[in-house]
């Protein structure tokens, strides 16, 4: 990485008062879903495939029905 450059957007971030870590890491989270890039933690590798839903599983529709249930009992 070319350092003038990030020295330059290091300066730009401290007149703007915004935090440079947070601009990098969410720049590079950015870069890494362009590439198609996924980093998948262990945990939810181990939940992968627990549940299996019909193909025709409507998640909005059961999630509208389980407020329903909620809020009016």
């Amino acid at each position: 990485m070319d350092y003038s450059i990030l020295e330059q957007f290091k300066y730009c971030k401290m007149k703007k008062s915004t935090n440079i870590n947070k601009e990098i890491d969410s720049r590079h989270a950015i870069i890494n879903e362009s590439n198609g890039n996924q980093n998948v933690t262990p945990l939810v590798k181990s939940l992968s495939g627990i549940v299996n839903l019909p193909l025709n599983f409507d998640y909005k529709k059961e999630y509208k029905k389980h407020l329903s249930n909620k809020y009016t009992n």
